[in-house]
C-alpha cells in the first residue's frame, strides 16, 4: 500500500526552491518513493510505503528555511488503466 501526504509549503520562489524541499524530504525520509513540490499550489505530494511523522516533516521544512503550513495523508490509489 502507498501513502499520500501533501505538505503545505510556504516560501518557494523558483524551481530552486522546490528541488531544495525534494532533496531535503529525499534524504530525511528514506520511505519516500516520490516527492514533487509545486511553488504556484505551494505544496509538496510525497508518496511513501510508509506514513511520515508529521513532527518529523514539520522540522524537516522549517530547516530549509521555508515555513510549514498543513500535513495530510491519505491512502493513494494509483490511477491506471484501470482506476475508474
Amino acid at each position: 500500500m502507498m501513502l499520500k501526504t501533501t505538505v503545505g509549503i510556504d516560501g518557494m520562489m523558483c524551481g530552486m526552491c522546490e528541488s531544495h524541499i525534494n532533496d531535503a524530504i529525499r534524504k530525511n525520509f528514506p520511505q519516500v518513493k516520490k516527492v514533487t513540490s509545486d511553488r504556484k499550489k505551494k505544496q509538496s505530494v510525497i508518496l511513501s510505503e510508509e506514513p511520515l511523522d508529521e513532527e518529523a516533516v514539520r522540522k524537516t521544512i522549517d530547516e530549509t528555511g521555508y515555513t510549514f503550513l498543513s500535513f495530510t495523508a491519505e491512502e493513494y490509489k494509483k490511477k491506471g488503466l484501470f482506476g475508474f
